[in-house]
C-alpha cells in the first residue's frame, strides 16, 4: 500500500513497524460543541483507512482521542452550567457532547467498535510524567503562569522544530503563547502545564517540591496519550491538515525531546472541507452540523458518499445541490446491491477481488473505486463482493432486504398485466409497490426492483 507522508512530503510504501500489526492515532474532537460536518469528513478518511488496512490482513489498533478540558471547553463549560464546580460543570459539558459525538460518528458509518476512545481527563498523570521528562531534559521550563516548552533548546538539542511544515522560530524573544490554539507564522515556546485561574477545573501536580495546580495544555495531551497506548514509534498519526502547525509540530517535539527521533513513521493529513467553495465560518451561516442535514431530510450516508467521492488530499466542497446529487448516487449503488436478490436478471456477476482494493492501496483513491462500481452496474454484485465494499466503504450495501413474497406477487401480477395492455392494473400495481418503497425498472429480462 502507498500512502502520502506529511513527514517528507513523499509517496511511500507503507510497511508497518510491527509485521501484520498497524498502529493508528486519531486527533479527535475537543467536545466543546457539536462536530461540525468538516470534523466528520476527516474522521470518516481515518476510518476508511483503518477500514482498508483491516481488509488488506493487518491486525489495527486505531486510538483517537476524546479532549475534554482545554480552554474553549472550560470556558463552554463556565458559561452552560455557572453555578456547577468547575470540574463538575467541565464533566457534564464534555459527556454530554461526547455522547452525541458518538451517536455522529454512527450516522455516517464510522465503526466506533473498532476504535478505543481516551480522554484527556482520564489520563492527567502521563501526561504529567512526560512534562516531568521534559524538564529533567532541560526543554521545559516553569514560569509565572505554568510550564512551557522551549523550542530555543529543542534545537539548541540537535532537534529539527519544523519536519511538517516550514514555521521558522524568534530564538531571541522567548515570547510564550498560552492560548492552546494560535494561527502564527512563527513557532514560540508553548504552554505544557497551566496555572489555575479562578473559576477554572484543575488538577494537582507536585513539581520539585511545589504543586502547581492547574491542567494540561492541549498539545501535551496528544503526545501523552498517543505514546502511552501506541508506544514509541507508532506506525501512523491522522488529523485535517489545519493541525499540522502548531499541534503536530508541537506533539512531535514533546515526544522526540526526552525520547527518540520519531514519533509516528507516517504523518496521514486530510485537507479542508470547504462550503460552497468557502471556509466554513459561523459568520458566513455556512457552518453545519449533521442536525441541519437531518432536518432536510438526506439520509446521513449520503454525506459520507459526498466525502468519498474526493480523495482526502484534495479539498472538498459541500453544497446542498452537491449533497443531493450523492444522495442520488447512492440510492443507484443501493439499487445495484439489490440485485443481489435477483440474480435470474442478469447475465453476469461481478465478485470480490483483487480489483476493487487497488484504487484504496494507491493513497485510498476512494473516489476511483464509486467510479469502478458505477461502470459495472450492469453485473449484480454477490454477496461476498457486497460484504468487501462495506469493510472497505462502510456504505451498508451488504444486508439489504430482500422483496418480500407479497411484494414479488405484486411485481409478477404488474409484469402479468402489463403482457396483457392491461396498463391501467399495472400502474395501480406499481403505486401500490411504490408506497411499500419499491421502485421498477423494466428490462428486457423482465422487472427489476429497487428500494426506493
Amino acid at each position: 500500500m502507498k500512502l502520502y507522508n506529511s513527514l517528507g512530503r513523499e509517496f511511500q510504501e507503507f510497511k508497518p513497524i510491527k509485521p501484520g500489526f498497524v498502529s493508528i492515532y486519531s486527533c479527535g474532537p475537543t467536545v466543546y460543541e457539536r462536530a461540525h460536518i468538516g470534523n466528520l469528513a476527516s474522521f470518516i478518511y481515518a476510518d476508511t483507512l483503518r477500514r482498508v488496512l483491516s481488509a488488506s490482513g493487518y491486525d489495527v489498533k486505531h486510538v483517537m482521542n476524546i479532549t475534554d478540558v482545554d480552554d474553549k471547553t472550560i470556558a463552554t463549560a463556565k458559561e452552560r452550567y455557572p453555578d456547577l464546580e468547575p470540574n463538575d460543570a467541565l464533566r457534564k459539558l464534555t459527556s454530554e457532547l461526547e455522547s452525541q459525538f458518538m451517536d455522529d460518528l454512527k450516522a455516517v458509518g464510522v465503526d466506533v467498535d473498532a476504535i478505543q476512545f481516551v480522554k484527556a481527563t482520564e489520563n492527567i498523570e502521563s501526561m504529567q510524567g512526560l512534562i516531568k521528562e521534559l524538564l529533567e531534559a532541560g526543554v521545559a521550563y516553569a514560569a509565572d503562569d505554568g510550564i512551557y516548552f522551549s523550542i530555543e533548546k529543542y534545537r539548541q538539542a540537535g532537534k529539527n522544530y519544523g519536519q511538517l511544515t516550514n514555521v521558522t522560530a524568534d530564538d531571541t524573544s522567548h515570547a510564550r503563547i498560552n492560548n492552546d490554539e494560535y494561527d502564527k507564522d512563527n513557532a514560540h515556546d508553548f504552554a505544557l502545564w497551566k496555572k489555575q485561574k479562578d473559576g477554572e477545573p484543575a488538577w494537582d501536580f507536585e513539581v520539585s517540591g511545589k504543586n502547581i495546580k492547574g491542567r494540561p495544555g492541549w498539545h501535551i495531551e496528544c503526545s501523552a496519550m498517543s505514546t502511552k497506548f501506541l508506544g514509541q514509534p507508532f506506525d501512523i498519526h491522522t488529523g485535517g491538515v489545519d493541525l499540522k502547525f502548531p499541534h503536530h509540530e508541537n506533539e512531535i517535539a514533546q515526544s522526540t525531546a526526552a525520547d527518540g527521533e520519531v514519533l509516528a513513521n507516517f504523518f496521514f493529513h486530510n485537507e479542508h472541507m470547504l462550503v460552497d467553495g468557502k471556509k466554513m465560518s459561523k459568520s458566513l451561516h455556512n457552518f453545519y452540523t449533521l442536525e441541519d442535514i437531518q432536518k432536510k431530510g438526506f439520509n446521513l450516508l449520503a454525506f459520507r458518499l459526498l466525502v468519498l467521492q474526493s480523495h482526502y488530499r484534495s479539498q472538498s466542497n459541500f453544497s446542498w445541490e452537491g449533497l443531493g446529487a450523492a444522495q442520488n448516487r447512492l440510492k443507484k449503488v443501493y439499487a445495484w446491491a439489490d440485485l443481489v436478490h435477483q440474480t435470474n436478471r442478469v447475465n453476469k456477476f461481478m465478485d470480490a477481488s483483487g480489483q476493487n482494493t487497488e484504487a484504496l492501496e494507491d493513497d485510498l483513491r476512494t473516489g476511483d473505486l464509486l467510479v469502478l462500481i458505477e461502470l459495472n452496474m450492469d453485473i449484480a454484485p454477490k454477496p461476498n463482493l457486497l460484504e468487501k465494499l462495506d469493510q472497505l466503504l462502510g456504505l451498508n450495501l451488504s444486508n439489504r432486504p430482500d422483496a418480500s413474497e407479497q411484494q414479488k406477487k405484486l411485481i409478477s401480477e404488474r409484469e402479468t398485466a402489463r403482457k396483457n395492455d392491461d396498463w391501467q392494473s399495472a400502474d395501480e400495481f406499481r403505486g401500490q409497490l411504490e408506497k411499500q418503497g419499491i421502485g421498477i425498472n423494466d428490462t428486457d429480462r423482465g422487472p427489476v426492483w429497487y428500494r426506493s
